[in-house]
């Protein structure tokens, strides 16, 4: 894409070096770049990769100014915008800001200390590459790791921890399990387009939280017997042909060619933990100075969704987009940037 260059190790060391490239890890490069410092980006999938795993039909549940990064407005004739309508937005915006998003390099560890960072990384092809940088901001998200539910059969091909298109299911059986809003999307968008569908949730109702339009749509489905749902009720196993349930009536097995584990997912704690970041609380929040984001660790600073531990459901793009500003005042405040490295940092051409 524009604005974008494979990383070679040439490459002189970066004032920033960001670790994940969503919307989230963008706007900490865009802000440390107004801020006069040299960023980069390094992603282990495509720019936005958990956005772009979203259904492919998903609407968002806020409207487009609060999804907005780097004071680019996000047009949007919806009042709502789509997946596809954001990822679009996210693709000009680094573009216009000529951000050096290296895609497909997993960092696998990171060495070194405040001030002169290595970061180590593995392409797509296996073939390794280092990346050094004086800061680290690690905006990982949460959504490439699923929570497991550990029952026999979970690693069969015909299970997914995620949903994304209801067509290769037409005339099926499928079971979607978990009541919180990815299932009650997965369900109804299958049951539309010709599954026979099963939602199984241990809890005694889908969640209170689910979107407004979307939760009496679901439990219409259910009372009209167009969805099938075992509330209170979990998956013992899972075979190549049924689901076993723990029901309040007793064991029951359902036939089944195919199962959505809607049960949430949680943040790369092993990766932070390897970097040498503490955690706090049951919640397992990392510690960071809430005003810089700098963690425990001098010089690796935190953003995003990873800021709130396990509970995921505190930090979104609307307002994980700030945490950039943060970092980059905080960055000014301790480093002067580099002016043989500034070349290049402005904007490109307005966005038309």
């Amino acid at each position: 894409m524009p604005g974008t260059t494979l990383a070679t190790p040439q490459d002189a060391a970066f004032d920033l070096l960001v670790i994940g490239a969503g919307p989230t890890g963008m706007a900490c490069a865009i802000e440390a770049q107004k801020a006069g410092f040299k960023a980069v980006l390094i992603d282990k999938g495509c720019l936005c990769n958990s956005l772009f795993h979203y259904p492919a039909h998903m609407t968002f549940f806020t409207t487009s100014e609060l999804l907005e990064i780097g004071g680019i407005p996000f047009p949007s004739p919806n009042a709502k915008p789509t997946r596809d309508e954001a990822l679009e937005y996210y693709r000009q915006v680094a573009a216009y800001y000529r951000l050096d998003v290296r895609q497909y390099q997993r960092v696998e560890r990171v060495d070194g200390a405040d001030g002169a960072f290595t970061a180590h990384t593995v392409d797509r092809f296996g073939r390794p590459g280092s990346q050094g940088a004086r800061k680290l901001a690690v905006a990982t998200g949460y959504y490439d790791l699923p929570n497991w539910m550990g029952v026999p059969g979970e690693t069969l091909s015909k299970v997914h921890h995620y949903y994304y298109d209801p067509h290769p299911y037409f005339g099926l059986d499928v079971a979607v399990i978990g009541g919180k809003n990815s299932a009650a999307i997965a369900a109804l968008e299958l049951w539309r387009h010709g599954a026979r569908v099963t939602l199984i949730h241990r809890e005694d109702a889908m969640h209170p939280h689910v979107k407004y339009w979307i939760k009496p749509d679901i439990e219409n489905r259910i009372k009209n017997g167009e969805i099938t749902a075992f509330f209170r009720s979990t998956v013992a196993e899972i075979t190549p042909d049924s689901v076993v349930l723990e029901t309040p009536e007793g064991r029951q097995t359902l036939r089944n060619d195919f199962v959505f584990a809607m049960t949430g997912y949680h943040p790369d704690f092993g990766f932070l933990e390897r970097l040498g970041v503490r955690f706090a609380g049951e919640a397992r929040r990392p510690v960071c100075n809430p005003e810089t984001l700098e963690s425990n660790v001098p010089g690796i600073y935190l953003a995003g969704v990873i800021v709130a531990g396990s509970r995921t459901n505190e930090i979104f793009i609307e307002n994980g987009r700030f945490h950039g500003r943060q970092i980059a005042t905080a960055l000014a405040a301790k480093l002067k940037p580099q002016a043989e490295e500034n070349e290049g940092a402005g904007p490109a051409a307005p966005l038309h």
